[in-house]
């Protein structure tokens, strides 16, 4: 009898799990409710729709000039502190950003049409 019991409340619970996975994942019945609020226009494209591959290239290529200002304003601060060969580093540290940039280009990330 226990069994049966047991077997009866494993169903009961497997039951339950799918009915809530079921109605976690199902697609809204009603899309009018799922519509941008208040902006009065319809979407024309799904919000997860893909970019083309340059806008990726040219996100990297931004990062790229986006870390080095984030490494030249301490560096701007303390140069005077740390004398020529601070210069000097900065100045090889351009030049291996400047090569990305060249390769970058050489790849094409810099044509937008």
């Amino acid at each position: 009898m226990l069994q049966l019991l047991t077997l009866v409340a494993l169903v009961c619970l497997a039951l339950l799990t799918l009915t809530a996975l079921h109605r976690a994942l199902v697609v809204d019945p009603a899309p009018l409710l799922v519509l941008p609020q208040a902006s009065g226009r319809v979407p024309q494209q799904h919000a997860l729709s893909r970019f083309h591959a340059r806008w990726y290239a040219a996100s990297v290529v931004f990062l790229a000039f986006d870390v080095e200002m984030l490494f030249m304003y301490p560096w701007a601060v303390v140069v005077e502190d740390l004398g020529p060969g601070a210069v000097v580093e900065m100045f090889g540290f351009l030049a291996v950003l400047l090569a990305a940039v060249a390769w970058a280009r050489r790849e094409g990330a810099f044509r937008w049409a």
